[in-house]
């Protein structure tokens, strides 16, 4: 190619961020010029999202947008919409190179040997992959918090997901592996580190595993230069004792544990084939907190599932109520073509999504609040992440071990260190503070 610009845009989860990253840093390597998607480039490569109905719609119209900002470009679609509905993208005007989750680490390879209005598809069944495919760790320079990935694929079937089928079984990164990628990280300069996959708590769970993740972070903890270990997200059953032990041991450790609930009513979590029921949460949650005072628990939780009544949905609110969560998602049932749930009968209209999500995310905002309330006036550490103003002597901005966002002031050669400061003022989505 006579010009190597590429550049990419990315929906969904953290994973697809992560990887996204990675893909970039493979076209660097090159010869590559990564640009804004919205510049024109040579290259456009949209990593998709297709948890919802919206993340395909979104993909649809990024996937145009490319076609439009340059017609002569090679545009190529990866992701999880372009495993599960690869015959489906390729229906989209512009398309020219579909990539699986199984033949991402050859991207670069696959975009030079497309040929513009001939379309090539590299996806394939990755039901039975049983290796973890290695890409490039995190790249992006002068940041103090990095993802890392340790593990893909889950094999969890909830009624209502598809990602066990975009995805694939259960992978995980190499101990060798994980503890090479940190290391690396570290020496870039990053301080703070988040452990993330699709099915993080199952890492080393697959046949001829040879380690878990409570003997992972302990290997981890000990490398030189990390101030902070933090987990993305824990299924319920995935928080052992032995992962409370160790973060209750304190820092790197972070007091964070973000645990998907997705239902607060017993019937429903039984619909959507999770594993558990709201007493176990229940005592999982007392738990938590006995053994780590101060931790952020936050969580996601799911309305309009298909049979969902307004019974069910006030038993929801009030579980979510009695959790005082410090922080709370919400996302709105959406029928996935493959998944059991999308023909299950009494299926929600969106109005009464839009008035439960509505109602559950004042709920979380509220709870939020509180929780961040109990820290008006005491000290906490906070790790400085970014000079995002040089007003008033300069603003920085970083987090509490968990998962606090502080806003205070300061000189701009202070990021990447961990700060004590004084919580002075609540606002909705931060706490303004002062160095001590």
């Amino acid at each position: 190619m006579n010009h190597k610009r590429v550049a990419f845009t990315t929906l969904g989860c953290k994973v697809n961020q992560y990887e996204s990253a990675a893909l970039e840093e493979l076209f660097r390597r090159r010869g590559y010029q990564v640009v804004d998607y919205n510049q024109p480039a040579d290259v456009y490569v949209i990593n998709t999202c297709t948890v919802t109905h919206l993340g395909d719609r979104k993909s649809r119209q990024l996937i145009r947008r490319a076609s439009r900002t340059n017609p002569e470009a090679v545009v190529a679609v990866t992701g999880c919409y372009a495993q599960t509905a690869s015959d489906e993208v390729l229906g989209i005007e512009g398309v020219d190179l579909v990539i699986g989750a199984g033949n991402r680490a050859g991207i670069v390879d696959l975009v030079e040997g497309t040929v513009k209005g001939r379309q090539t598809v590299a996806v394939r069944d990755i039901s039975g992959d049983r290796d973890y495919e290695e890409l490039p760790g995190e790249t992006k320079q002068g940041r103090v918090r990095a993802y890392l990935k340790i593990q893909e694929g889950c094999q969890n079937f909830c009624s209502y997901c598809i990602v066990p089928y975009a995805r694939g079984p259960l992978r995980s990164r190499t101990p060798e592996n994980v503890l090479a990628g940190a290391a690396e990280l570290l020496t870039r300069g990053f301080k703070e580190i988040v452990l993330t996959g699709i099915h993080t708590g199952a890492y080393g769970r697959e046949p001829g595993g040879s380690m878990g993740l409570a003997e992972l972070l302990e290997k981890l903890a000990v490398l030189p230069g990390l101030l902070r270990l933090r987990l993305s997200s824990l299924e319920p059953h995935d928080v052992t004792p032995e992962i409370l032990e160790l973060l209750s041991a304190g820092p790197p450790f972070c007091r964070h544990l973000h645990i998907p609930l997705q239902s607060g009513d017993d019937e429903i979590l039984k619909s959507m084939r999770r594993t558990y029921d709201t007493v176990y949460f229940r005592r999982l949650t007392a738990r938590v907190r006995a053994k780590i005072p101060d931790c952020g628990i936050t969580t996601d939780v799911m309305v309009g599932f298909p049979g969902e009544t307004d019974k069910h949905f006030e038993h929801t609110l009030r579980f979510v109520t009695e959790m005082q969560f410090s922080g709370l998602h919400v996302f709105k049932y959406s029928p996935r073509r493959g998944t059991p749930a999308a023909d299950f009968p009494e299926q929600v209209s969106p109005a009464a999504k839009e008035a439960r999500s509505r109602r559950l995310i004042a709920l979380g905002k509220e709870m939020a609040s509180r929780f961040a309330a109990t820290y008006l006036g005491q000290t906490v550490d906070v790790l400085a992440e970014q000079f995002i103003s040089a007003d008033s002597g300069g603003q920085l901005d970083g987090l509490t071990d968990n998962y606090l966002r502080v806003i205070f002031s300061g000189p701009q050669q202070v990021v990447g260190e961990q700060i004590q400061v004084k919580i002075t003022e609540i606002s909705d989505t931060f706490l303004n503070a002062r160095i001590i």
